[in-house]
């Protein structure tokens, strides 16, 4: 990348770490995101772009056209940046300056960071505008709950601001500061929430458990029962993931009743929509099965969050190219395959592009705090690259060098 280019955009890292921290100490959660939105649009309206709000409730939409004319005979081009804005529900345990000032909110997964790169990114094109095309930078609501580009999307995003290509980025912790890596095609799990819901008659746990029926008993053999299901029904090739995450019944104060009521919940990931199949439909027989088994009943639900996170193989090389003019490495890293989930999947469905990742960092020990973990913060050395990785992609799809044509993706 030229070294104008990185001084440019250095100039802006003190205002970009304070706005991080800013967004860091003021986390809001799904569809809540109106201090975050409202943060977003005033600071591009201030550098020039056109903003548009409320989009799929409180997402925003930055626009921005270059300066650059058109190629002869060469169509309009446009590219959509998206960044997340929410942050999770999370007692925080750091005890820094900008920690959270909300209690039971956090940015644990680098929300924060994501959209502060992207606004970095949206201030340095306004300077710089030396592309021929149109920008779109898309700020989305309620990534962790999994229906913020739905939402968007169902709101018109992609009529309103047409675009030919939609490109995304994620933090890695663990991962080498600065550093890029993605794959062509499937690169995260579809993410879905599954949940049973166990009755039974209760009753009392000492004087008279042989008259009631034991919801207690068809759980505990359906815990087991579930950690059968990706081992047994499907091969053992089948990259997919199945946990439980939440149960409850009865009541603290009283351990000599027998609850009626028991619920269960958990998380379900795959790839294939073959193995989403296969799993929901074990998930209901064994928990009818086993229900009926001892008397009981179940109730079953299935909730189809997002689908598995699919990049484009035809736009990995421009995401590749982007990276490697930031890194001076020869190409991106290869990320592996991996069972976390991803709402932009319903953007990539919808446009073809890239979900690259940007390394966190990690201490000199090798050791780091996970995303989703109250003691996790975004690494402010990460803002830089992660503005210049968007600023040159936008060179790669839309500067005086790229193709006039727009290159036919595979899906």
């Amino acid at each position: 990348m030229r070294q104008d280019i990185l001084d440019d955009i250095r100039q802006d890292e003190a205002e970009l770490i304070a706005i991080r921290r800013d967004i860091h100490r003021h986390p809001e959660t799904r569809f809540e995101e109106v201090r975050t939105a409202a943060l977003v649009a005033d600071k591009l309206r201030e550098w020039g772009i056109e903003v548009e709000t409320g989009i799929g409730k409180t997402g925003v939409v930055g626009t921005l056209k270059g300066r650059l004319p058109l190629g002869h005979n060469e169509a309009p081009r446009a590219i959509g940046l998206r960044a997340d804005m929410d942050a999770l529900f999370i007692q925080e345990e750091n005890s820094f300056a900008h920690a959270s000032s909300v209690p039971g909110k956090m940015h644990a997964c680098g929300h924060d960071g994501h959209t502060t790169m992207l606004l970095g990114a949206a201030k340095c094109l306004a300077r710089n505008p030396d592309f021929a095309g149109t920008v779109h930078f898309i700020f989305q609501p309620a990534e962790e709950a999994g229906t913020g580009a739905a939402a968007m999307i169902a709101d018109g995003l992609f009529d309103r601001f047409p675009m030919d290509s939609v490109w995304g980025m994620h933090n890695t912790p663990g991962m080498k500061l600065g550093e890029f890596a993605t794959r062509p095609g499937p690169i995260l799990a579809g993410a879905d929430f599954w949940g049973v819901t166990f009755h039974g008659t209760g009753g009392h746990g000492g004087a008279a458990p042989h008259l009631a029926t034991d919801a207690t008993v068809v759980l505990g053999q359906f815990l087991m029962a579930v950690h059968t299901i990706i081992p047994r029904n499907l091969k053992p090739t089948e990259p997919a993931a199945l946990s439980v995450g939440y149960v409850h019944g009865g009541t603290h104060g009283s351990p000599n009743v027998m609850p009626a009521r028991i619920e269960v919940r958990g998380t379900a990931r795959y790839f294939r929509p073959e193995a989403q199949a296969v799993i929901k439909r074990r998930l209901k027989e064994l928990a009818e099965t086993l229900a009926a088994a001892t008397g009981c009943t179940a109730e079953f639900t299935y909730e189809a969050l997002c689908p598995p996170t699919v990049n484009a193989p035809g736009k990995v090389p421009a995401a590749n190219a982007a990276a490697a003019a930031v890194t001076g490495l020869a190409t991106a890293g290869e990320f592996p395959m991996s069972t976390g989930g991803e709402d932009f999947a319903f953007m990539l469905q919808q446009k073809p592009g890239v979900f690259m990742r940007i390394g966190n960092g990690m201490n000199p020990d090798g050791s780091f705090h996970n995303v989703h973990t109250p003691l996790y913060d975004f690494n402010d050395e990460a803002l830089v690259p992660g503005v210049a990785y968007w600023v040159s992609l936008v060179q790669q799809e839309l500067g005086p060098d790229a193709a006039a044509a727009i290159t036919e993706d595979a899906a």
